[in-house]
């Protein structure tokens, strides 16, 4: 189990069942020291109004990610439906439309492993409820670059496949059910 440790980025990924938790969670954040980046399958849309839902439950900011958007501490950025979100070198988030992975864009995977690529051992990622595997290999890889994996206890988890997958194929660091998540991302602030 990786130790608790300073991070510059916190990433949450979910799918279906995943929006309940977020919800819940976001309330209960304090001020925070590094950007939170969401990923959420969802379809595509003209015009989201996820952005207003999760606004609505946090007085830190949040932002739709747009093309070439910086990453600011204390932000809570959401990933575009229909994008792939990457993030470049000098921490700039980039939205790309290739092909679907894991039947899904935006992809977990793909954010996960940009930001694994970017920040090394100083990511945490949080894998929530959904239906599919994506967001384990990009798990695996924050692993591989020692930061820290966490995944929702599926028995909690309203679509439990996805923790699941990410339990088993990975070495994760925390099992957290949902009244745990708040806590230990404020945590994240102490280091």
């Amino acid at each position: 189990m990786q130790k608790i440790h300073r991070i510059d980025l916190l990433l949450i990924g979910g799918s279906a069942g995943s929006l309940k938790v977020i919800l819940d969670v976001l309330p209960e954040l304090k001020p925070l020291s590094f950007p939170i980046i969401i990923i959420l399958h969802r379809k595509p849309l003209q015009h989201s109004v996820l952005q207003d839902l999760l606004s609505a439950h946090t007085p830190i900011p949040v932002i739709e990610v747009e093309d070439k958007t910086m990453l600011e501490p204390g932000t809570i950025y959401i990933a575009p439906s229909d994008y792939h979100l990457l993030i470049e070198k000098n921490k700039m988030v980039t939205l790309d439309y290739s092909e679907k992975i894991n039947h899904s864009r935006p992809s977990i995977d793909i954010c996960f492993m940009s930001a694994a690529d970017i920040y090394k051992n100083k990511t945490c990622a949080i894998l929530l409820s959904g239906a599919n595997s994506d967001g384990v290999d990009g798990l695996k890889l924050i692993k591989l670059n020692n930061g820290i994996a966490i995944a929702q206890s599926p028995e909690t988890a309203e679509v439990s496949f996805m923790p699941k997958q990410a339990i088993e194929k990975v070495a994760i660091d925390y099992i957290l059910r949902p009244e745990e998540i708040a806590d230990f991302i404020n945590s994240l602030n102490d280091y």
